[in-house]
């Protein structure tokens, strides 16, 4: 069994990644987790910061915020210890600081552990390269009441990999009020919407000449993220040094 450390360990996602290893068989064990403002009790240690950590670790899921992310790479580096990054709005100075310890350690990040979302990437991109530059696009996003970032980050991951398909860099557009002028070729439309206990909902539109596509991933539980980190866990194991996405992994499964 290999030793899994849980940063973020005391929120909804740490939560749902203690009872997907309790549920599943990815042969996984909890060796401890790290939160300072946990209070559950739980059969394995948890420590108030990642300085804190002493017990042999495998491979680390960190569901957290950025500081506590920037801290967890930190002890990665330092213990040669592959990472599993979730967490989102991560500014750009971590994400260059996560680039260049993927070059001593293996690293997977993306802005969604959902197989089904990063699937949906792969769509988009297969849709974006055959309808061509006919087709204004716009995404919308729904999450429940407590979600803090607007637009999420899947959205924006969703907008990437269409800017990767043709190799644009489209304009940004967040929402449409106040904006006293007609839609520009080539902007990619983002509207978030915010209510209830809503877990995740994305929908990217194309809309043509008198035809829409459109493509739409609901995730109905926390447990397929959680599930999806485990799978991209007991992936990173098995690599070498470098950075890697859920596209990697859902081309490995695709082929």
């Amino acid at each position: 069994m290999k030793r899994l450390l849980i940063n973020g360990i005391g929120g909804q996602m740490g939560n749902a990644l203690v009872k997907a290893v309790a549920d599943s068989d990815h042969g996984f064990t909890i060796a401890g987790g790290v939160d300072p403002f946990c209070d559950a009790a739980l059969p394995f240690p948890v420590f108030a910061s990642a300085a804190e950590i002493d017990i042999p670790v495998d491979v680390v899921i960190d569901f957290s915020v950025p500081k506590a992310t920037e801290e967890i790479l930190a002890f990665c580096l330092e213990k040669h210890v592959p990472a599993v990054i979730c967490t989102t709005a991560l500014p750009d100075t971590l994400l260059d600081a996560i680039r260049a310890a993927s070059e001593e350690i293996p690293i997977f990040r993306s802005g969604n552990m959902s197989l089904g979302v990063n699937l949906m990437c792969i769509l988009l991109k297969q849709a974006r390269q055959t309808l061509g530059d006919g087709f204004d696009i716009e995404i919308v996003e729904t999450h429940h009441n407590r979600k803090k970032d607007a637009p999420s980050g899947t959205a924006l991951m969703l907008a990437e990999a269409l800017c990767e398909a043709d190799g644009t860099e489209h304009a940004y557009v967040f929402g449409r009020s106040e904006k006293d002028r007609r839609r520009e070729p080539g902007e990619i439309g983002f509207h978030s919407i915010r209510g209830g206990t809503i877990v995740g909902q994305h929908e990217v539109r194309f809309l043509g000449r008198d035809e829409e596509i459109s493509i739409r991933h609901e995730a109905y539980s926390k447990q397929v993220f959680a599930v999806g980190a485990l799978r991209a866990a007991q992936f990173l194991l098995t690599k070498q040094n470098g950075l890697y996405s859920m596209e990697d992994l859902v081309s490995a499964l695709l082929h």
